[in-house]
């Protein structure tokens, strides 16, 4: 059977799966686990995540299609609506499992570029913006932008509440970029 004819008859079987007929909805499952196995084996190699982890993504994904068979749309294809669920499962399941990607750095130490030591040129041009700033906002972008500091304590040392610091350093931010667009453009 090609492809396409398999998610046809898949589309068939939910479709009468949804007006109850529990026999296709039977067929619909035993027919798809096999593809969904695969699927979920060959992203989980894909993004390096052990392969042993497909079958806690299929056993997801199987609830995820009971429990959200009313969402597809039954004029579109059953492929990509089973396809999508596949891979926001393994990533919920990446992100539970906290999966992280190791390079180790022997392989990428000769494309890392070194970083350029500041000549002091940088901050006189960054001085030299903020002072276009009125008081508060000069001293909040100056505090979390340059310092490095966080919005909680700028807020503290300004005597400001957080959403008035991430107002006022939205606007500077705003405004400095229209001042830059206009000096450069």
């Amino acid at each position: 059977m090609k492809h396409s004819e398999r998610e046809e008859q898949w589309a068939r079987w939910m479709r009468a799966a949804m007006s109850g007929d529990e026999k296709a909805y039977s067929s619909f499952l035993v027919a798809v686990a096999p593809h969904l196995r695969v699927m979920a084996r060959r992203r989980c190699e894909h993004f390096g995540a052990p392969v042993s982890e497909a079958e806690d993504v299929v056993q997801e994904v199987l609830i995820t299609i009971h429990l959200k068979r009313g969402t597809w749309d039954t004029a579109r294809p059953i492929g990509p609506w089973i396809s999508t669920i596949v891979r926001n499962k393994l990533i919920d399941s990446l992100r539970r499992r906290g999966h992280r990607i190791n390079v180790p750095i022997e392989d990428v130490i000769d494309i890392l570029q070194a970083e350029e030591q500041p000549d002091g040129l940088d901050m006189l041009d960054v001085d030299r913006m903020l002072e276009q700033l009125k008081d508060p906002q000069k001293d909040i972008v100056r505090s979390i932008s340059v310092n490095g500091a966080d919005v909680r304590e700028t807020a503290e040392r300004l005597h400001m509440t957080e959403g008035a610091v991430r107002v006022s350093l939205h606007r500077a931010l705003k405004t400095l970029a229209a001042l830059y667009r206009s000096k450069s453009g």
